[in-house]
Order: C-alpha cells, then sequence, then structure tokens
C-alpha cells in the first residue's frame, strides 16, 4: 500500500486540479448561451482538442492497444474514414447549421421539418447517450475501485461528482478548456507507456520491428475479402469498409450528435467550426496510430499470452509499471472518462433544455430562471448516468457489448434524417419521423442478425431511411395531385 503512495497522490492531485481549472476558465454564466455554448467565442483550436478527449473514452484508451496486440493496425483504415466523414460534416451540415441560429444539432430539424422531428430526435439521443456514457463512466470506476478497495456504487460517484463540479460551475466553456487539458495528459500516457516499453524491450525497437514484421503486425491496409460479397460486409476492416463505414459513422457523431455537435455551435463563426472538426480528425488518426503501436510494442514484450485483448494493457500498467509511472497512466484513464462524462453531462442537459423544456413549458422564462433550471438539469442527467453505470454493473459482457453499440442502434436513422432534410427539399415531418423509425428498426434488425461487419451499421440505416422517406414523399406527392 506504502509503495503506491505516489499513484495516489498524482491521482488525487490530478482530480483536484481538473474541477478547479474548469472552475476558474468557465468563469460566470449571465444565460443559458454562455452556460452551454460558451458564449460563441471559444478559439476553434481549442474545440478541436476537445472533441478529440469527448471523442476517447477509457474503453478506447484500452480496447485500441489490445487490437492491435491481438490483431495489425488494420483499425487505422478505420481512423483514415473518420477523416472523409468529418470534411463532409464541414463541407454538408455545418453550412446547412449555420444558416439559423442553432442551439443544439435538432434545432435545424425543427427548422426544416417541425417541432416533433426535433423533439423525437432528442428524445432518442437522450437515452442512448445516457445508456452508452453510463457503461464507459463504470468501466473507468474499475481501477479507483481496486486502487482504493471501495465498492463500485463509490467509486462511480467519486467519479461523477467530481466531473460534474466543474461541468455545473464552468459551464460549457470550463469543460472546454478542461477538455484541452485532459486530451494531453492521456496522450502524454500513452505516450510515456510506449518509452517504458521501448526500454523494457530487449533491442528496442529493433526487436519491435522484427517481431512485427514477423507476424504481420505492421499491416494497415486490407485489400481482401473472403467469401464473395457476404464475406466483403461481414469483415470490418477492409479498406473499402474502413473508408465508407468510418466516414458515415463520423458523419453521424460529428455531424448530429449533441456531445459534438455542441462544441462545434460554440466556435465563433462557421469557418472555425469547420477548422476545428477537420483538424480533429488529424489528431484522432495520429492518437489511434500511438494507441495501436503501445499494443504492437505489447505483443513484442509479452509475446503471445491467453489473456483477452482488452486485459493487456490494464495488465501492463498494473504488474509492470513502476510507482509514479503507473499513476499518470491511471489518471489519463480518468482524463479520456472525464472529458467524455463532463460532455455528456452539459450535451444532456441542453438538449432537455433547449429541444424540450422551453418549446412545452419555459417559453416566458428570463435567463436567470433558464440558467437555473439549466444547471438543475445537469445535475439531473449526471444523477442518471450513475444510476446507468449502476445497472451494467451487474450485466454480463454481452449486455455490456450491446450497451456500447446502442448508438450505433440509432446513428444511421439520426444522419438519415438530416441528410433527407439537406438533400430532398420536398420531403416533409411526416416523411421525416417516418423514415427516421423505419431506419431504426432497420438497424436493430440488422445488428441483431449481425448481418453485417460493425463499419456497415451507420451506412444501412442512413440507406433505408433516405429512401423510405423519399418514397413517402413522392407517394404523398401523388396522392395530393
Amino acid at each position: 500500500m506504502e509503495g503506491k503512495a505516489l499513484d495516489y497522490v498524482i491521482i488525487v492531485v490530478f482530480l483536484i486540479g481538473a474541477a478547479a481549472f474548469g472552475i476558474i476558465t468557465g468563469g460566470k454564466q449571465k444565460t443559458v448561451k454562455d452556460y452551454f455554448l460558451g458564449s460563441k467565442k471559444i478559439p476553434w483550436w481549442a474545440v478541436c482538442f476537445s472533441i478529440v478527449a469527448a471523442e476517447t473514452s477509457t474503453l478506447t484508451f484500452i480496447s485500441i492497444p489490445g487490437l492491435a496486440y491481438l490483431t495489425n493496425l488494420n483499425f487505422l483504415q478505420v481512423t483514415f474514414g473518420y477523416l472523409i466523414g468529418r470534411i463532409l460534416v464541414a463541407t454538408i451540415l455545418l453550412p446547412a447549421y449555420s444558416k439559423g441560429e442553432l442551439l443544439t444539432a435538432y434545432t435545424f430539424l425543427e427548422n426544416r421539418f417541425g417541432g416533433k422531428t426535433r423533439s423525437f430526435a432528442s428524445i432518442i439521443f437522450l437515452f442512448t447517450r445516457t445508456a452508452a456514457d453510463g457503461v464507459r463512466l463504470f468501466a473507468t470506476a474499475i481501477p479507483l475501485k481496486l486502487m482504493l478497495n471501495i465498492d463500485y456504487p463509490l467509486a462511480i460517484t467519486i467519479i461523477a461528482v467530481i466531473t460534474l463540479i466543474y461541468t455545473y460551475t464552468g459551464g460549457m466553456k470550463g469543460v472546454i478548456w478542461v477538455d484541452v487539458i485532459l486530451m494531453f495528459i492521456y496522450l502524454g500516457g500513452a505516450i510515456i507507456s510506449a518509452v517504458y516499453l521501448l526500454n523494457l524491450i530487449p533491442g528496442g525497437w529493433t526487436t519491435v520491428a522484427a517481431t512485427s514484421f514477423a507476424d504481420n503486425k505492421f499491416s494497415v491496409f486490407n485489400l481482401r475479402f473472403e467469401n464473395g460479397i457476404a464475406g466483403f460486409f461481414s469483415q470490418p476492416y477492409t479498406l473499402l469498409g474502413g473508408l465508407i463505414g468510418g466516414a458515415f459513422l463520423s458523419m453521424a457523431s460529428h455531424g448530429t450528435d449533441q456531445l459534438i455537435v455542441q462544441r462545434l455551435l460554440s466556435t465563433k463563426c462557421l469557418r472555425d467550426g469547420q477548422k476545428a472538426i477537420i483538424g480533429s480528425g488529424v489528431i484522432v488518426i495520429i492518437q489511434f496510430a500511438i494507441f495501436l503501436l503501445v499494443g504492437v510494442m505489447l505483443y513484442a514484450f509479452y509475446g503471445k499470452l491467453d489473456v483477452k485483448s482488452d486485459e493487456i494493457f490494464p495488465m501492463f500498467i498494473i504488474n509492470v509499471l513502476p510507482t509514479g509511472i503507473s499513476g499518470i497512466i491511471i489518471a489519463g484513464l480518468f482524463a479520456a472518462a472525464m472529458s467524455t462524462l463532463a460532455g455528456s453531462m452539459t450535451s444532456l442537459a441542453s438538449s432537455t433544455m433547449h429541444d424540450l423544456y422551453i418549446p412545452f413549458f419555459g417559453k416566458n422564462l428570463d435567463d436567470q430562471k433558464q440558467l437555473r433550471i439549466s444547471r438543475m438539469f445537469t445535475i439531473f442527467w449526471a444523477g442518471m448516468l450513475i444510476i446507468s453505470a449502476i445497472l451494467f454493473m451487474e450485466s454480463s459482457r454481452a449486455v455490456v457489448e450491446i450497451a456500447l453499440s446502442i448508438a450505433s442502434f440509432t446513428y444511421g436513422g439520426l444522419l438519415g434524417t438530416f441528410l433527407l432534410g439537406i438533400l430532398n427539399k420536398k420531403a416533409k415531418q411526416e416523411d421525416a419521423l417516418a423514415g427516421f423509425v423505419a431506419g431504426t428498426f432497420i438497424m436493430i434488425s440488422v445488428i441483431s442478425l449481425n448481418l453485417v461487419a460493425w463499419t456497415w451499421y451507420t451506412i444501412v440505416g442512413v440507406t433505408a431511411t433516405l429512401l423510405i422517406g423519399s418514397l413517402l414523399n413522392k407517394l404523398s406527392d401523388r396522392h395530393d395531385t
């Protein structure tokens, strides 16, 4: 226990420091626009770093090195697709958003189709984000529980409450500036791990390269697929699967999910938002390359072990890294989680306030009352995330895996609805709602029956939503004539 004292000090200082920094940088807010959009005065580069931090969870930090340990670098193909998707968000979705005074991603749907579409999309977002990030919160509580020998509910609550403190007081501005720091902390942790691994492996990089080339660990592009068309769609990491699947997934997650769109709306102008989203795509490629290389080095260090791939990096952190270094890495794990968690709290609160509460109950409230209620919603959603994490604590692995792909069930329908509004000028609200629901049910069926690999999920939902929405619009036009 005494040997780990330095680790405890590092982690405690990190947690308190993150909360204090968020409170200081957030400043005071007078309106909900200040609270949820940082008064639209945040520089694009800070938003860019914040986007990367928000989309990087503890599970990413742990799983991606494990994936490279188990397989190779084929996942990088997906990150190239992520960049393509963000370029499309910058050129197609953001210009459409800039034409109105948007407070959430779903304001666009009301402007284009009507209030029902906005409310429906917002409710879908609230449910999926709460479930998915509840799992991520639980995963982050694991090292804290093990280190302090406390129960999971307490570990979960500690992390959530510390994140809530700076999210509640600092608003979106505080969240973004803390994210900037957190991104460098968890990336620094990954780089420190890589350097330490190179020093531990006899022969250093020469041994890593020799071992990796011998077992095809450095393979980036996969141009092969087996069993015809069926095999093509069942393999997640082919070149086309990575590029197309990654592009559509990134368009959905970064162009229609309030978690990311809220950050883009906090920039000063359209061009700043475009620079932030495209810049994040470039950084994500570099980040995943680092995570994957750590996995390759772990393979050179351990060789083939009979363990689950997700356990290999935590095993190295706990059993091999010395005191102090392991504290920094675990702080990096918390950094990855807190950035996503803070983004969840503020995006859930903003969507609840702007998409549901104000349109139905709060149109005549003054700024102070709106701000007070917004903060209450932030506390409410922090509590819901804690409950979600505790519920998943008792779940089987299969249920957790389903929860992590919850967003995949709805991303296709959501992106398809946005694209329907942009690409089909005649589509009406009824067409959009029917397409959204049908696209979501088709995605649920495809995922449940395991018909295609996960990289193809979103494009299936988008295609179904666009086709059904457009077809219904044509049928209604014929009926009207």
